[in-house]
């Protein structure tokens, strides 16, 4: 997709007569490890893709937002005075979302637009397709109606929101932020408490970040991603009887281990403890990156997984055959699943000679153990949210 492209359809869906749209891009995600910590205040170290979200927008006479998609056949158009409504299990309810939060804060379009948008970002694939519409029409937003209002890490959380209270999904900050402050060629080491971060180098000589698509979709708002997080906020309950915290991230793995047995329940207890593992595996893997050590960041990746697998079961069948044949190959340093689980994604961190007998071996083990097809994806490490035209 290019903005010449995405401005040609907006002709054939809309009219050419007017002005030529504005056109807007917003990344998706790949987190590199540091899964499910976010919501429980701890540490991510994700960064944003070349793979996004194309938006393309024109004010026009209506009262009217037109709502087109080059991905969905779904198409609305609401009046303005019912944005806040939302429309069944549709597309349009992210964007919806981002506008209702923004109305909250006194920013409201006065005007009709129309809105077409397009993405290569496989959907449900765990690469967060969600935040990044959420954040193209954000960005929009906040550029053309509320002159740039808030900064980048406050339109982070404003589409956190919306995906919080009108989706109904209770993610942390991740992703809207890695999509939001993304930087080409860096990692954003996040620490999801306090929002403190700090673009990294990814130095990546001779090796590629390849993404697995097991193509088993997952709907992240019908997962057990919110009972995830419920259970970990009841072993912050547990744990409160003796140590006061606010989050599992508050907590390091000498200090969880001492006090673990005040959770009586075995099973919140091993998710409380995939948290505060995760959260010292990240550091560690930081330190690791910088010292360019990354036979120790993918020794890191796997045990991260297998912590997902084990103690906090959100990843199953596909997932873990699609990172137990990645290991098998030579020249896979590391392999994990990456985003909420439950289908979706891997990330592997692959030796660049090794790269077409990764995709051809993985592939073909993957699709006779599932029948299943995967896809595959070799990421550039781009830049967060923009306006390109």
């Amino acid at each position: 997709m290019t903005s010449e492209i995405i401005t040609t359809e907006f002709y054939k869906k809309y009219s050419e007569s007017g002005e030529s749209p504005r056109i807007f891009f917003s990344p998706g995600r790949v987190n590199l490890i540091g899964e499910h910590t976010d919501y429980n205040g701890g540490y991510v170290f994700p960064c944003a893709l070349t793979y996004g979200t194309y938006m393309a927008a024109r004010i026009s006479s209506t009262k009217t937002i037109k709502f087109a998609s080059l991905n969905f056949d779904f198409t609305i158009e609401i009046p303005l005075s019912e944005l806040h409504n939302k429309v069944g299990n549709e597309w349009v309810n992210y964007p919806l979302g981002v506008f209702n939060e923004f109305k909250k804060t006194g920013v409201d379009p006065d005007r009709g637009i129309e809105l077409l948008f397009s993405g290569d970002i496989p959907n449900g694939a765990g690469l967060s397709s969600s935040a990044s519409i959420e954040t193209v029409t954000g960005f929009f937003i906040n550029k053309v109606f509320g002159n740039d209002k808030l900064n980048l890490e406050e339109l982070a959380l404003l589409c956190q929101r919306a995906e919080n209270k009108f989706i109904g999904v209770n993610c942390g900050i991740m992703d809207q932020f890695a999509v939001s402050v993304g930087k080409k060629d860096h990692a954003i080491f996040l620490n999801c408490d306090t929002l403190d971060h700090e673009l990294v180098p990814l130095k990546l000589d001779g090796l590629k970040l390849v993404i697995s698509n097991t193509n088993k979709k997952r709907q992240l708002a019908d997962s057990k991603y919110n009972e995830r997080r419920g259970e970990c906020e009841q072993a912050v309950k547990y744990l409160n009887k003796v140590k006061k915290v606010k989050n599992l991230g508050e907590l390091s793995l000498d200090e969880f281990n001492e006090i673990s047995a005040h959770i009586p329940d075995e099973v919140i207890r091993k998710r409380a403890l995939h948290v505060v593992s995760e959260d010292q595996r990240c550091v560690e893997a930081v330190d690791a990156l910088k010292k360019g050590d990354m036979v120790r960041f993918g020794v890191l990746m796997n045990e991260s997984h297998d912590s997902l697998r084990d103690d906090y079961e959100v990843t199953g069948t596909e997932l873990d055959i699609l990172v137990e044949e990645a290991r098998n190959i030579k020249g896979v340093l590391g392999s994990r699943m990456t985003g909420a689980g439950f289908g979706g994604c891997t990330v592997s961190l692959v030796r660049e000679e090794a790269v077409d007998i990764f995709i051809e071996k993985t592939g073909k083990k993957y699709e006779q153990r599932t029948g299943l097809k995967p896809d595959f994806y070799v990421a550039d490490v781009g830049d967060g949210v923009k306006e390109i035209q």
